[in-house]
């Protein structure tokens, strides 16, 4: 494990539209899941060894002071850069304690990761829930195990994720699951997309959050097109991504359109929200006398 020096851990949000949070944390720099669509391996983040995992040194202290100097409750995004809950938090746990300072400073938080490992700390988001706002996201691109190993290697099968999410859901924090990205070509069908859907349904996730189609940025583009051609040979999928897509950092499905109408439409039978302002409103809506706090 490498320990790399950072001056703060809390790092205020341009906005509040992604998931009504005001702030982003990374205590960990890197991934070791293996996913091939990654964006933080852009070269604009400047982390050439991403699938090395490091800890920002001496973290939990950097974190209580910035969450001291608040003069008001943060809500707080993890799992922007780097999943908070990767192999190295099983002994670590300073996912764990920065959630216990998160609660000690009546912070709100919103976690996003493709690990089980979540379960863990299930009494402290409850606790948090008390008196800030909790959201677990849960990401699932696809609910074919076979798939998720080849374009995510390294990360825990979808299954453990449903899994974890039913965990989740079964004691009253507010979970779901972001369906991003939705590869084009390799997981852009209604049945991949509606397969998903049902199975967040049955672990009683509260919404589904889904993007269909795929992110490329210099540094990330050929590690995941070369890859695509490398988990499916003979295919030509990367081909046909610098065909359509050239240099385009944001790369929709061919099929977005009607992807995204029978997407709602199953989303609308099973009582699933899909829409961030909807989410949003129904993760902060019991704390109605700190919105001031949390959004101004």
């Amino acid at each position: 494990m490498d320990y790399i020096t950072a001056k703060h851990l809390l790092h205020r949000n341009k906005s509040t539209e992604w998931f009504g949070t005001d702030h982003t944390m990374n205590i960990y720099r890197g991934c070791c899941h293996g996913c091939l669509y990654c964006d933080s391996r852009s070269s604009c983040y400047q982390n050439p060894d991403f699938d090395r995992v490091k800890v920002k040194a001496d973290a939990l202290r950097i974190l209580r002071d910035d969450l001291a100097r608040k003069a008001k409750p943060a809500f707080i995004t993890m799992g922007s850069m780097s999943d908070p809950y990767n192999p190295f938090e099983k002994d670590l746990q300073l996912t764990r304690h920065a959630l216990e300072l998160i609660d000690a400073y009546r912070c709100g938080v919103a976690a996003a990761t493709k690990s089980g490992l979540i379960v863990r700390d299930i009494d402290l988001y409850q606790m948090i829930q008390e008196h800030a706002p909790v959201i677990c996201k849960i990401t699932v691109t696809t609910a074919d195990d076979a798939l998720a190993a080849k374009i995510e290697p390294h990360a825990p099968p979808p299954s453990q994720r449903l899994t974890a999410l039913e965990k989740l859901s079964g004691t009253g924090v507010f979970a779901g699951v972001l369906l991003m990205p939705v590869l084009p070509y390799v997981a852009d069908s209604a049945e991949n997309v509606l397969s998903v859907v049902d199975s967040a349904a049955r672990a009683g996730a509260k919404f589904i959050y889904a993007a269909f189609g795929v992110t490329m940025r210099d540094g990330q583009r050929d590690f995941f097109l070369d890859g695509l051609n490398r988990v499916f040979p003979g295919q030509g999928i990367g081909e046909k991504y610098r065909k359509r897509y050239g240099t385009r950092y944001y790369c929709p499905s061919p099929k977005a359109k009607e992807l995204w109408e029978i997407f709602t439409r199953r989303c609308q039978e099973l009582g699933l929200l899909y829409e961030m302002r909807h989410i949003v409103s129904a993760a902060t809506r019991n704390y109605e006398d700190r919105q001031l706090s949390f959004f101004d």
